[in-house]
């Protein structure tokens, strides 16, 4: 769309190539075709189909009509940090509660990287991570992690992209897109090729840590002796169907913790005081929702993935946590998912988007209904176009 503006303001510097992530730009182009009468089937954002749990919301209310409505402490209020703090295993003195773990990266971010600073991230990754790295003046240093290898970083491949100037290594388990989960063994590895590099510090974004099929270790369970340069991310939105509540946060050392709430005080301060509510009520209440849950998706998972292994060109290994299937394309990625959205009525994600051409993103946090139509689609646009 053309500005209509007739002198538009220019843009900065930083924003140079930012556009909205492609997982976005796929979404709005659905909604666009809803309206005008198609109908679509979508299968792409990572949102989970499932209400907020009826406590939480029971919680939010009773404490906007308490008058839990003004300004909250930048980090957080008090019981949330105690309850992040408990359920990490740290002091409230090293959380910080942000509008969403989204901004809990981007702070971190902002808040430690100079201009050049490297930052290293293993693909496939999560569309956001390069390009925050790169609103904070970084430079992402990519390195891709195939099928070949679970989708996950070697040890090896660290050791060779660390530099003078690296200051993160941003991981993300179990994964968004492939649902990879690093094994404690695996994390113990990667601990000791970063030891040495003292400059190198460890964003472990575990957003999905309720999520996993597999057992699941935190990056700071498996290598404790790092905890003074490792950065958890996590929060409500997914294991607790919270997307539109906005809370995440960061459980660090103090002196990053500071740095960001510090941050934090400049560009949004405290996060909205019902949602805190809210999340507390989720992290103290009944974890036997969370485990039901988890066995919904799990059965998704392998309903999809067998349905996807089944087509001509597709092969998809079964992911260990997450909601998102991540199939091999044996062709053009985006082509496919152009085609598929227009043609078939359904969206899904390329998997250039995040970094791995020759696959796509599908996310089964929707109902049966959806998944049953959506692959029902693929299957038939596939087997209509197969050589």
């Amino acid at each position: 769309m053309k500005d209509l503006l007739p002198n538009p303001i220019p843009r900065a510097d930083r924003l140079a190539g930012l556009e909205l992530s492609e997982i976005v730009q796929i979404s709005e182009r659905a909604a666009r075709l809803r309206q005008q009468g198609r109908d679509i089937v979508a299968l792409s954002t990572g949102e989970p189909d499932f209400p907020t749990p009826d406590w939480v919301i029971d919680a939010a209310m009773a404490a906007a009509r308490a008058g839990e409505t003004r300004y909250t402490p930048t980090a957080g209020t008090p019981a949330l940090r105690a309850a992040v703090a408990e359920a990490h295993g740290r002091e409230a003195s090293e959380v910080v509660i942000s509008t969403g773990a989204k901004q809990v990266l981007a702070n971190a971010l902002m808040a430690t990287v100079n201009p050049g600073d490297e930052v290293i991230i293993p693909a496939p990754f999560w569309t956001s991570y390069a390009d925050m790295v790169r609103l904070a003046g970084g430079v992402p240093v990519i390195l891709p992690c195939g099928a070949d290898q679970g989708f996950k970083l070697r040890p090896e491949q660290l050791a060779a992209a660390i530099t003078p100037r690296s200051a993160w290594l941003m991981l993300n388990s179990p994964s968004n897109p492939s649902g990879a989960i690093y094994s404690a063994t695996e994390i113990a590895a990667l601990a000791e090729v970063l030891r040495p590099h003292r400059q190198v510090k460890i964003l472990s974004d575990e957003i999905y840590a309720h999520l996993s099929f597999a057992r699941f270790t935190s990056f700071v369970a498996a290598a404790p002796d790092l905890a003074d340069r490792t950065l958890i991310v996590s929060g409500v939105s997914k294991a607790w169907a919270m997307t539109g509540w906005r809370i995440g946060w960061g459980v660090g050392p103090t002196g990053l913790i500071k740095a960001m709430t510090a941050l934090q005080g400049q560009v949004t301060s405290g996060a909205c005081s019902v949602s805190q509510a809210a999340a507390f009520a989720a992290l103290t209440g009944d974890p036997a929702l969370l485990a039901a849950r988890r066995d919904t998706y799990l059965a998704r998972r392998d309903r999809v993935v067998a349905a996807l292994d089944a087509m001509p060109g597709i092969t998809c290994a079964a992911p260990a946590g997450a909601f998102y299937a991540f199939p091999r394309y044996a062709g053009d990625d985006g082509a496919l998912c152009t085609a598929l959205l227009e043609e078939a009525g359904v969206a899904v994600v390329p998997g250039r988007a995040f970094g791995m051409p020759g696959h796509f993103r599908l996310s089964f946090a929707y109902s049966d209904t959806d998944l049953g139509a959506g692959l029902a689609r693929i299957a038939d646009y596939l087997e209509g176009h197969a050589a």
